[in-house]
């Protein structure tokens, strides 16, 4: 059984898919490449080559400088989403495979996340741009140092097979009062 910062990194980096949904297979495919995770199982050793990592940073970069143009369309429209969850939940299930969980439950984790991080990053940047009156261009660019930071934060965490959870096990100090 996958311990529960597992779940939180497949979760997260689901939601970094929802903000910017390439950012989330260039900080995997990165992690792996550099050795911070192991995607030792297939299909997920795909992004552990070092064409990959060198592509998806390519389109993660083209993502940002294009999310910033007014004919970006809609994280909510069918097609977007759709990419969304299907980059979230890749990348979860190989977050949660690197730590030795399942890949089924990281991949519906990463989904949700994707899904959460969309509908978030949609509402935040619509009511900041109405009730601050500030142009979307600085909502944008703060909205894509929360998606880089926090993926470069949640695949520098390794968290090893096995690894001891504090949280989630009952007899550990963390639990007392």
């Amino acid at each position: 059984m996958a311990n529960r910062s597992s779940s939180i990194r497949a979760l997260g980096i689901g939601f970094v898919a929802g903000l910017r949904s390439m950012a989330a297979p260039a900080a995997v495919s990165w992690a792996a490449t550099t050795g911070r995770i192991h995607l030792a199982s297939f299909p997920y050793c795909l992004l552990d080559t070092t064409r990959v990592a060198r592509t998806t940073r390519k389109l993660a970069l083209g993502e940002i400088i294009s999310d910033k143009t007014p004919i970006a369309p809609s994280r909510l429209k069918p097609a977007s989403l759709t990419w969304r969850l299907i980059s979230g939940g890749v990348c979860g299930a190989a977050l949660s495979t690197s730590d030795g969980g399942d890949a089924g439950r990281g991949a519906a984790l990463g989904a949700t996340g994707a899904l959460v991080g969309s509908l978030l990053g949609y509402a935040w940047r619509t009511r900041a741009r109405q009730r601050l009156h500030a142009p979307d261009f600085p909502l944008a660019l703060l909205e894509d140092m929360v998606a880089v930071g926090s993926a470069a934060v949640l695949v520098s965490c390794s968290s090893r097979a096995g690894a001891r959870d504090g949280w989630a096990d009952v007899d550990s100090p963390a639990w007392l009062p």
